[in-house]
This record gives C-alpha cells, structure tokens and sequence, in this order.
C-alpha cells in the first residue's frame, strides 16, 4: 500500500515537473515572439521616418523650381499646391524582395500655403499689440460668426507670453536660451492652446482651424493671392463677404503678381489696408501620410522657402 502511495506521488511529481517545463518553454516562445514583433515594429517605423525625409526632400524641391518660376508671387495653381495621391512605392523603388514579404508601402500628400492663413503671431507685432492687426483677427472671428471681442484677449497673451521654445527640424525641442523666458506664459503653438484664452471652445477652434496658425516669425505678410474670401474681407475693412467671394473667384483666371493689381481691383475702390499683406509665400505646410505594412506615419510639416535660398524644414509634427 506504501508503495502504491509512493508510486502516485512520484506520477503527480512528473506531471507536475512536465506542466511546469512546458508553461517556461511556451513564456520563452512567448518573449522571444513578443521581442521579434516589438523589433520588426521599431524597424517599420524607422523606415517610414526615412520614407518620410524623403517626401520632405521632394517638397522643398518643388518649392525651390516654383520660386525659381514665380519668385514674385505665389498662386494657388502652382506646381506645389498638386497633392499627392496614394501611391505605392514598390511600383518605384528598386530593391530586394524576400520570399514571402508582403512589402505594402504607400505614400501620399499635400502641401498648403502657410500664408493663406492669418498669423496669430502678427497680433503682437515688435512686442505690442497692434491695433490693426486685432482688428482683422476681430473682422475673421465675425465673419465665422464668433465672438469679436476674444480678439483683445488672444493679442494679450500674445504679447505678454515667452516667445515659443525654438525646435531642431526634427520637431524636436530645445532648451530656453534665455532666463526670463521662464517666468512669462508659454506662447501660442498650436491652435488649440487657444483654448487657454476664457470664450474659446473646441467648436470654435475647429471653425477656426483652417484660417489661423502659428508661425515663428511675427510680421509676415497674408497673401492675397491663396487666403480665403472670409479671410479677405476680414484684411480689408468695409469690403463684404460677398465682394471677398467674387475676388477669390476672378483670382482662378488672373493672379495679383504685384500689390498694384489686387488694389485696383473694383471692390477695393476707396478702401485702405492697414495689416501686413502681399502676394508672396515663404511659408508653406506638408501633410505626408505613409504606411508600410503595418505601420502607419502621419504628420504635418512647416517648411520655409527665404527668397533666393533653400528650402528649409522649421519642424514636424506627428498625428
């Protein structure tokens, strides 16, 4: 009877021994899967950084031969402004193919004219608020039908907030070169940080989204040439929304290649621009999407086009 006893235990012993080995091997099996996917995935997005340098690459290109073309203005029917459907890179790039690799990779993208947007920036000009930059900031938020009167609280925080932290082209921040910077609001980035300003909410920042940005610079010029008709009319004071939407119209068949030709228009009769504005861009956003297999990279580039020099990259954002 002791014997059998001793017998079952030593039956109950292995097994247990057994479920044991076979629960570590199957955790190794497990690690060692979860270590090559996690490797496979840092290689995919690596990969699609580089596919996306290269799409950058070719956006300052085709910015570089529009200026060289029409360094004097910037229209809306240039080279630049043709997006870039999906496409599959396979169908160009020559390289080895492994058996049983599914290579899916696609690129696609669009650049817009930066300056066709007004510049929050513009509202705090040399330091100080500018009353007739708050006053079109003020015309634009009532023609989308918003409250004016934040115009005077965005031009404040512009003017009393620390200049934005300066970023390597990689989108990477880099540390204050200035002490008292630290004590002062942290300045406009995004459009959402107008969220900070009491009045605004998130319905007002999407009305928002595609007539305002953020640029580095303060001072630069909206250009009549790609800015919309609400956009106009907000620049110029007393014209209508309806004589905005006619010019934005008769600009499809006849650009203003100098300031002369957009103040002699016929709706402009009698009335006088305070604000910055002109007809040229140097400053211009990418949207890039790439996928490559699994992996997917969205972002949105600024880049800026200095007259007679290269097309530099200011930062990248990813969304």
């Amino acid at each position: 009877m002791k014997l059998k006893r001793q017998q079952g235990v030593a039956v109950v012993t292995a097994l247990l021994l057994t479920t044991l080995a076979v629960t570590i091997v199957t955790s190794l099996f497990w690690q060692q899967q979860v270590q090559v996917r996690s490797m496979e995935n840092q290689r995919l997005q690596l990969q699609t950084r580089w596919i996306l340098r290269g799409a950058l690459d070719l956006s300052r290109l085709i910015l570089n031969q529009d200026f060289a073309s029409f360094p004097n203005y910037t229209q809306l029917d240039g080279v630049w402004a043709t997006p870039l459907e999906e496409t599959r890179l396979d169908d160009y790039v020559e390289r080895e193919r492994l058996q049983g690799e599914n290579f899916n990779a696609t690129l696609s993208g669009r650049m817009m004219d930066a300056q066709g947007r007004y510049n929050l920036a513009n509202l705090a000009l040399s330091g100080q608020a500018g009353a007739a930059e708050v006053e079109v900031f003020a015309r634009l938020l009532t023609n989308l039908r918003l409250d004016s009167g934040l115009a005077v609280a965005v031009a404040e925080l512009v003017k009393n907030a620390a200049p934005p932290a300066a970023r390597s082209p990689d989108g990477t921040q880099l540390a204050a070169t200035t002490t008292s910077a630290a004590n002062q609001p942290i300045g406009l980035v995004r459009v959402e940080d107008l969220l900070a300003v009491s009045g605004f909410t998130p319905q007002a920042i999407e009305q928002l989204r595609d007539y305002v940005i953020i640029l580095p610079a303060s001072g630069t010029k909206l250009n009549v040439n790609t800015a919309p008709a609400e956009l106009l009319s907000a620049l110029v004071p007393e014209l209508s929304l309806s004589d905005a939407a006619a010019m934005v119209s008769s600009r499809k068949t006849a650009y203003y290649s100098d300031s002369s030709k957009f103040i002699g228009q016929s709706q402009m009769s009698g009335k006088t621009i305070k604000a910055v504005w002109g007809v040229h861009s140097e400053y211009f956003l990418a949207y890039s999407r790439v996928r490559l297999d699994r992996a997917t990279l969205e972002t949105q580039s600024l880049l800026r086009r200095p007259p007679n020099q290269g097309t530099q990259v200011v930062w990248i954002r990813e969304y």
